[in-house]
């Protein structure tokens, strides 16, 4: 039957998820990747499509193999990238790293709404830190993969506002080697002051020693700034204009979100989760109309990466149509899994021919 082919890894994705959401999100996380490693799941879940060599698209100056990527905050440690890359995705972005490792916060610190197709999470950049992880990207066969790698980098939780673009500047000179562009993360709610550095001059001061330590490079590589969508229109002025005046590639809108509203969960459960970022459906709409505001106010040659609230094929098809140069999943690969990526580069491949 036609409809077999498309429709068996979904089928076969939602029965694996349901009992992946009987475990708690951050044990569930690491199940999927033992079960995605087994041989059978590339078979599943193949990365390519039919006329795989139209989706190739040139940003930045970078080849991307496709305009779908795996955002910040799935593979914090460079672990499965070689794995994330046979599922087909275009570009991974690792991280966010940060120079000394740090644990995160405390367990639990990650919370599934199915009913939004949402997550909530704290995490508090956990990572390996910028030497471990720079030693793994350093002893990976890039050659067997066609996949670009970017680097998101952000802040330790112990380091004050005031010596933060130190860190910044660390993470920047130890991965520049093993990544192809980089991002500033200054948007995520889960590291205590991390957003007040989306202030005028404490966020130009970042930028601008960061693309400062970019151009004394022989070849420099592309930066991008990822903004929170709690942003107003007049911030979002500002960002542009220092990100234009920094001299940095673009900006990725957007993050989670510190907002809880119109979610159809009960009140009382999503109080119990706590503080977090709330990613998934409900800020797609939000994520969207940053897009519309970027597009309409920035130059037209700055780089806008599109990410929040990801959900489906033809809404990411409608963000690469409204003017994102590339999108990212996160979110959505979660609840939708594996085969998404695949219905978005065949939605993509069957527009191109029309």
């Amino acid at each position: 039957m036609p409809g077999i082919p498309y429709l068996c890894p979904m089928f076969l994705y939602r029965i694996a998820r349901f009992f992946l959401f009987l475990v708690p999100p951050e044990s569930a996380h690491y199940l999927t990747m033992w079960l995605l490693k087994l041989p059978l799941a590339t078979k599943i879940f193949p990365g390519t499509v039919k006329e795989e060599a139209k989706l190739a698209k040139t940003v930045a100056g970078i080849r991307f193999p496709n305009p779908i990527g795996l955002g910040a905050g799935f593979d914090k440690n460079a672990k499965w990238i070689d794995l994330l890359a046979q599922l087909g995705f275009g570009f991974i972005e690792i991280g966010t790293v940060t120079p000394k490792p740090q644990p995160g916060n405390p367990k639990p610190r990650l919370f599934r709404f199915p009913k939004d197709k949402a997550l909530i999470n704290r995490m508090g950049f956990n990572n390996d830190g910028a030497d471990v992880i720079a030693e793994r990207l350093r002893s990976l066969d890039r050659s067997k993969m066609n996949v670009v790698i970017g680097g998101n980098i952000g802040k330790n939780k112990v380091t004050p506002n005031e010596e933060a673009v130190n860190d910044y500047l660390i993470c920047f000179e130890k991965l520049f080697e093993h990544v192809d562009y980089f991002v500033v993360n200054v948007s995520s709610p889960n590291t205590p002051g991390l957003r007040e550095l989306q202030e005028k001059d404490a966020l130009f001061g970042i930028l601008q020693a960061v693309q400062n330590a970019n151009l004394a490079k022989p070849k420099q590589k592309p930066v991008f700034l990822k903004i929170a969508p709690d942003l107003h229109n007049d911030q979002i002025d500002e960002i542009i204009e220092i990100v234009t005046k920094s001299g940095i590639t673009g900006i990725i809108a957007t993050n989670t979100t510190i907002s809880r509203e119109g979610l159809k969960t009960d009140f009382e459960t999503v109080e119990k989760s706590g503080a977090g970022g709330l990613s998934g459906k409900p800020i797609a709409q939000v994520s969207e109309g940053i897009l519309w505001y970027l597009k309409s106010k920035c130059p037209k040659d700055m780089v806008i990466i599109s990410s929040g609230g990801l959900m489906h094929a033809h809404q990411s098809k409608k963000r690469l149509e409204e003017g994102a140069d590339l999108i990212q999943l996160y979110t959505g690969f979660i609840y939708e899994g594996p085969g998404l990526i695949k219905r978005i580069k065949q939605l993509l491949v069957s527009t191109d021919k029309q």
